[in-house]
């Protein structure tokens, strides 16, 4: 509501912008001569800070019937208000309406087209300032950079910190944490720590800035590192610090020092921000313990839509796909709009749950809530369809998509036909895939496997020759567990560790006690052209086997195995991991590339649909 002073002011002397006549009695304009700019200034951040987007562009109205448009302050107020309720377009009327543009005005809509997502046009005003002959100052270079790191612009970012060394401000600790957070959004750390390291003076952002770069990078030793000299510094750290820290140590499901970190955010009161809470819950469902993360959650009071994307990922991950449901009606009852992450973490539930129905009818919910179907969502419902069976159905939507199909979606179909063993349609999809020219790694090793399991060996050598003429190599599966402040690494076949031969003889005890359970090697997951022998041999020994074996000697029997893998964990071992679940009486907890298997007395979390 718009507040009027409590008693009359003297009305101003007339002006030529300001109508000396009665105004029409209503709430907005009544007592208006009585309303100087600056109070308009006032109600204007009022209405800036609820959002409030309806009382605002009536209080727009007023200010053009008032005449007040022409004050310089007026304008950067209004162009601040559109900049926050999200209309940029609108912030770039007000400006170029404008007759006097002062630094405070340009200032403003360049942020507010850097603040709305349009670089282009950030940069575009950015230029035509320093053509009307005005310099840029701390304000405006900070939305430069901006807008040239979510281009990935490193030549026109590299050419705005020429000007701020020409014009004098690379002396200053904001234009300079800018810049380093510019060159390491463009992947180009080594300049970004060249500028940090020169800073005379540094502040959080600064460090932060440095720090989520390493991260994003998988950089992260540096990053670590860098996170304990601040702390060693006594840096006054921040929740965004805390938060790229703590996705660091999910990313490598480093689990011990996350819950130190955990700990250290505690101590400091930054547990209750919700960009620390979705990395805590990102975190913990990461390295296989979906029980902190949901304390994390009930928690933290108020929570961003992010924090709640987090928690249903999670859950989708480790198979509690009702909580997922739950969550999300939980999310409308709250308000809160779903995005399209929300929508993709709900996909994911279903295609991994063959939930069919449940997944058609999520996807057709988007267009209640305004989200287009992108890419990403129509490869999830393909990988719904194709893992359920309906491979016809899957084609019938790639037909049907309003974008064209990407290697996402190709290899979602892919995905189905090597499960149903269906090797025509493979052989379609792998001939869509190559008239998309150059494709991932990934795809090419896809192409291979699915020839390979159809027995189509040439084919699957084409594709590795693929590979190998663009010089890059098959990614290597891992499997890695996690003893104290030391990560053990596995190969297959792997005889490097220190522990190598009690590893094999535990190896070699469980082999046998599960094949007296009932277990039979399914050696089709073998994709190369060897003898049975070989076969048996091979995949006796997958690197996540290796791991377990480890776990077994190292651990107690009462503490659950916790096992991470680079790639898809292959069907036999998962059948022998149910074995040897069984047998040993242990809980094992297995994270491939794709979500969570919690092995406990013969059964898996997945129920075998993975």
């Amino acid at each position: 509501m718009l507040r009027v002073a409590a008693e009359p002011l003297p009305s101003p002397s007339p002006s030529p912008h300001i109508p000396n006549h009665k105004p029409p009695q209503n709430p907005l304009n009544q007592s208006s001569f009585e309303l100087t700019y600056r109070e308009i200034c006032t109600l204007l951040l009022s209405l800036t800070y609820a959002r409030n987007l309806t009382k605002g562009l009536q209080l727009h109205a007023h200010i053009i019937k008032s005449g007040l448009q022409t004050i310089p302050l007026v304008s950067h107020h209004l162009i601040n208000f559109y900049s926050k309720t999200q209309r940029p377009l609108f912030a770039r009327q007000v400006f170029d309406e404008a007759t006097l543009k002062s630094a405070t005005t340009w200032s403003s809509v360049i942020s507010s087209f850097a603040q709305n997502e349009l670089p282009c046009l950030a940069l575009e005003y950015f230029r035509r300032m320093i053509g009307e002959r005005r310099f840029p100052d701390d304000h405006i270079f900070p939305s430069a950079t901006k807008s040239c790191a979510i281009l990935g612009d490193f030549s026109a970012g590299s050419s705005i910190h020429c000007l701020v060394v020409k014009i004098g401000y690379d002396f200053d600790v904001f234009v300079n944490s800018s810049l380093l957070d510019m060159y390491a959004k463009c992947g180009q750390l080594k300049t970004a720590r060249k500028v940090f390291d020169e800073m005379p003076e540094r502040n959080v952002v600064s460090w932060t800035g440095m720090i989520y770069g390493y991260a994003q990078s998988g950089e992260t030793g540096e990053a670590l590192s860098l996170f304990k000299q601040a702390l060693y510094e006594n840096l006054d750290v921040n929740d965004f610090t805390f938060s790229s820290v703590l996705n660091v140590c999910g990313n490598t499901t480093v689990l011990e020092l996350g819950k130190q970190i955990h700990g250290l955010c505690v101590k400091t009161s930054f547990d209750s921000s919700s960009f620390v809470g979705s990395s805590l819950i990102s975190l913990y469902s990461k390295c296989g313990v979906i029980e902190p993360a949901y304390r994390v959650f009930e928690e933290v009071r108020i929570r961003n839509l992010g924090m709640w994307n987090a928690m249903l990922i999670a859950c989708a991950q480790h198979s509690h796909m009702n909580k997922v449901f739950d969550l999300f009606k939980e999310m409308e009852r709250f308000g809160l709009k779903p995005n399209f992450i929300s929508f993709l973490c709900v996909l994911y539930a279903c295609s991994h749950a063959g939930l069919v129905e449940k997944g058609k009818y999520y996807f057709e919910l988007m267009n209640k809530y305004g989200v287009e179907p992108a890419a990403h969502h129509f490869a999830s419902l393909v990988d719904l369809l194709g893992r359920a069976g309906k491979l016809q159905e899957a084609i019938s939507v790639i037909e049907k998509m309003p974008i064209a199909p990407t290697e996402s979606v190709w290899g979602a179909l892919l995905t189905g036909c090597r499960i149903h063993g269906n090797t025509e349609l493979a052989a379609y999809a792998a001939d869509r895939v190559f008239e998309l020219g150059t494709v991932s790694p990934g795809m090419n090793v896809l192409l291979s496997n699915a020839y390979a399991a159809a027995g189509r060996w040439e084919d699957a050598a084409k594709a590795r020759k693929m590979l190998r003429d663009r010089g890059v190599k098959k990614e290597t599966g891992l499997s890695w567990v996690e003893e104290g402040n030391r990560v053990h690494t596995f190969v297959a076949g792997d005889r490097c560790h220190v522990r190598t031969r009690e590893i094999y003889q535990k190896l070699e005890e469980l082999g046998e006690e599960i094949e007296k359970a009932g277990y039979v090697p399914d050696t089709s997951f073998v994709l190369r052209e060897v003898d049975g022998d070989e076969k048996n041999q091979t995949i006796r020994y997958h690197s996540e086997r290796l791991a377990i074996a480890f776990g077994m000697i190292t651990f107690p029997p009462d503490r659950p195995i916790r096992i991470m893998k680079n790639l898809r964990v292959c069907g036999d071992c998962h059948t022998a991991i149910k074995f040897m679940s069984k047998c040993s009486g242990r809980v094992i907890i297995v994270r491939d590339n794709n979500r969570f298997h919690r092995f406990e007395d013969g059964k898996c979390s997945c129920g075998d649909y993975w």
